[in-house]
């Protein structure tokens, strides 16, 4: 088995809570090289960090449990403006409203660590 198959299977079978951990730490990691692309006037890669954190953002769309309640509905909300806010970040190349998504990112983080024990 290839260390890429590895790797696949490692993420189908761990636990959903640290798959969703995990997402919230790329999407700062992601969110932070954007940053550092932005400042350095690297466009390519400012846009790709850019959207890698879309993706992220994207996917915990995806995953949301609407039968769990009002939460779930929340989280939509507040997913879907931090796409926007990142759209609007790269376009407009404010460094600040980057910074914003972080800590919205990290608040998150943080609630899903207390939430979850992790």
């Amino acid at each position: 088995m290839s260390i890429n198959k590895y790797d696949e299977q490692a993420c189908v079978s761990e636990d959903p809570y640290v798959l969703i951990l995990k997402l919230y730490e790329g999407l700062i990691k992601f969110i932070s090289l954007a940053q550092d692309a932005m400042e350095k006037k690297d466009i390519q890669k400012k846009f790709f960090y850019i959207n890698k954190s879309i993706a992220i953002f994207d996917e915990l769309r995806n995953i949301l449990d609407y039968d769990g309640g009002d939460v779930a509905h929340y989280l939509e909300g507040l997913y879907l403006y931090q796409i926007e806010s990142l759209f609007k970040a790269g376009i407009d190349d404010d460094v600040e409203k980057l910074k914003q998504v972080s800590r919205v990112a990290m608040g998150l983080l943080d609630a899903w660590k207390h939430e979850t024990k992790l």
